[in-house]
């Protein structure tokens, strides 16, 4: 077998003891990045506790700070929760979401020796004759893998996903300090009730760590798109792939911000392919992907050298819906579009708010008509006209904020979560963009034809052909 890396000394005792020597002293440095955080955000948690029991002004700027240098170091679940919860008005303090968005993870992947270790216990010893090349050194590293380039025996190009060490420590770790962050949060009078968010990403970041789960949503999105040519999935190697290693197609494509400064032709094509990328699924079946962020897709050109679409990337966070749920979804749009107060609030109860009085439904409303803005001006428009990638939906968080401190609290859906954080990460991708479409005629393209009754029936079909467990999917608490 060829290794695209380097080949180099591959065998040599020397060599792989060095390796492991400094696999270990990664893993270990690792291992107490993880156990700084705990003590540093308890201590952060601490000190503003004690200001509040002893009536204290809350230097609210310093402890962001403090909490962001505390988790900034770390490659783990904790970056994608921050980051996620930035998104949410309130459910985070406005200086802890700002200094938690603005998080980056900059560890560096796991070596040579790990990679080994990974492969011998999942693929089984003689897992490099599995494939015609394996490139050693990573070419992408998340918050829970990396992902390393190969050949299959078939010539195809691979992408092979590995999970970091001990990942199942790391999310309960990280959802233990989640939970601290919020129970600080309940003292200090907030305006969104967190328990039921807490739940959804716990469930969530769990079921990142089950790669064959992963597996079965990347078929399910191939099915989808099949018949699209704008959008493309990768496709599985099962006989290469595992609960904690997961291969596939690598698909060629470019970053996304290559084509900033390209013609608004080729911008507008790459919007209409993610706009349908992430409500189609919604809307036909149910399922969202759910990390809509600048790494998930590249684009690729046709052969005039012109955007033709994108490819869409890791279905690790993916949020399935119950079909009732979509038309909640639909009846709010129809809602905001007609001025039906009553469609409205029967849209809000099917979303799972419940005790809405008439002033709380009013501050949902500030949220809504910011997520469905664009899609109810029939006119060709940007996403958000004069506003910064960075500040996209700031003042309208800051107003909920605002509102639901005088009228609140109300508590957030779990439904709520993703959906949230795929609207606003989909409109961020726009802004970077400046894509100039018409977002109604898109979304009402996108919901045409919708039967809740036809939603089911495909939902069930097409999850049994992916070969993906049927979650629970109802709006009342159940889990997806």
């Amino acid at each position: 077998m060829n290794d695209l890396s380097d080949s180099s000394g591959r065998g040599s005792p020397r060599n792989d003891s060095e390796a492991a020597d400094r696999e270990r002293n990664r893993f270990s440095a690792r291992a107490m990045r993880y156990g700084r955080v705990g003590a540093n955000v308890g201590g952060v948690a601490a000190r503003m506790a004690g200001r509040r029991l002893f009536g204290l002004d809350a230097e609210t700027e310093k402890e962001a700070a403090a909490l962001a240098m505390a988790l900034g170091g770390l490659k783990g679940p904790i970056m994608k929760v921050a980051q996620l919860l930035a998104t949410i008005p309130d459910a985070l303090p406005p200086e802890y979401a700002e200094a938690l968005g603005k998080l980056q993870s900059h560890a560096p992947p796991m070596g040579r020796a790990f990679v080994k270790r990974r492969m011998a216990a999942e693929l089984g010893p003689e897992w490099e004759s599995k494939f015609a090349a394996f490139e050693y050194e990573a070419a992408a590293s998340a918050s829970l893998g990396q992902v390393h380039r190969a050949v299959g025996h078939d010539g195809a190009a691979l992408a092979v996903k590995l999970q970091y060490p001990d990942m199942r420590s790391a999310v309960e770790a990280d959802l233990v300090q989640l939970g601290m962050l919020f129970s600080v949060h309940r003292r200090m009078r907030p305006a969104v009730e967190t328990s039921e968010v807490l739940k959804e990403l716990s469930e969530r970041l769990r079921e990142e760590l089950d790669y064959q789960r992963e597996a079965g949503m990347t078929r399910l999105y191939g099915l989808i798109f099949a018949d699209d040519a704008t959008v493309r999935v990768p496709e599985i190697y099962p006989h290469l792939s595992t609960d904690r290693v997961l291969t596939m197609t690598w698909l060629e494509g470019r970053k996304l911000l290559d084509y900033k400064d390209r013609p608004l032709e080729d911008r507008n094509a790459i919007a209409r392919a993610m706009f349908r990328a992430w409500w189609f699924p919604f809307s036909h079946y149910g399922v969202i992907h759910g990390d809509p962020h600048l790494g998930n897709y590249t684009v690729f050109e046709n052969g005039a050298g012109r955007a033709a679409g994108i490819n869409l990337l890791d279905y690790g966070c993916m949020r399935t819906f119950a079909p009732k749920f979509i038309q909640g979804v639909i009846d709010l749009y129809n809602g905001l579009l007609h001025e039906d107060r009553a469609l409205m609030v029967h849209a809000y109860e099917t979303w799972g708010f419940v005790g809405l009085s008439n002033e709380l439904i009013d501050i949902l409303n500030i949220w809504a008509r910011f997520i469905y803005g664009p899609m109810l001006d029939d006119r060709v428009r940007t996403i958000a006209d004069d506003v910064e990638p960075g500040m996209y939906g700031r003042k309208e968080a800051f107003q909920v904020h605002q509102a639901l401190r005088e009228k609140g609290p109300v508590t957030i859906p779990r439904e709520f979560v993703f959906m949230d954080r795929a609207a606003i990460g989909l409109g961020g991708v726009f802004l970077h963009l400046d894509a100039a479409l018409n977002f109604h005629v898109l979304f009402d393209e996108a919901i045409a034809g919708v039967d809740i009754e036809n939603v089911t029936q495909r939902q069930r079909d097409a999850f049994a052909q992916a070969g993906v467990p049927m979650p629970g999917t109802g709006v009342t608490g159940t889990s997806a």
